[in-house]
């Protein structure tokens, strides 16, 4: 079993913000696998499916961005994995828009959501794959940076980055390592 997390804001104030990105790829694969979010657990909202043999559970927490790690806690423990089954999906400002990085562990880079899974998973090793929102313009503070929508002239590149991501993930749950994955799409 695979665990795919997307981190991000619920409702529909936030839903196309540069701190959803993590929402907005996990909303691109279910699209691509024909999956629905239409089941609610542990504070979160998920779909799930089959890659080849392996069962798949894309999840969104429901507890906002800074709480994110208390839902992925619940997942892990319902269901006995460990943290080298779950990659978590996320933004990050020190990566231009239409970057995207992968990374086996880290500290947060003052990310709160990574705060959080960090705080309750115990560990910063756990898989992660990082989407480029670029920095805030000047004078522009880092939450309004991130809580506002991605400018229409950076449409293309944030597409072509949220599809790279959604590759990747699904490379990883195909079976390669994630090694592998971060050799493919790094």
């Amino acid at each position: 079993m695979k665990l795919i997390i997307g981190l991000g804001n619920p409702g529909a104030k936030y839903a196309q913000t540069k701190h959803n990105i993590g929402f907005i790829t996990l909303d691109e694969i279910a699209f691509q696998k024909g999956w629905a979010f239409n089941r609610s657990n542990f504070e979160s909202v998920y779909a799930e499916g089959l890659v080849g043999t392996e069962k798949v559970i894309l999840i969104k927490p429901q507890t906002y961005m800074n709480e994110s790690g208390r839902s992925v806690r619940q997942w892990l423990d319902y269901y006995d994995c460990d943290e080298e089954d779950l990659v978590v999906v996320y933004d990050d400002m020190d990566l231009p828009i239409g970057k995207v990085r992968l990374r086996q562990k880290g500290g947060a880079g003052g990310h709160n959501g990574i705060k959080s899974m960090i705080d309750h998973l115990g560990t910063k090793q756990f898989n992660r794959l990082r989407i480029g929102v670029g920095r805030p313009y000047e004078n522009q503070s880092v939450v309004s940076h991130v809580l506002s929508p991605f400018h229409k002239s950076t449409h293309e590149e944030v597409l072509l980055s949220v599809k790279k991501a959604a590759d990747a993930a699904l490379y990883w749950v195909e079976g390669h390592s994630f090694t592998d994955t971060m050799t493919q799409f790094n």
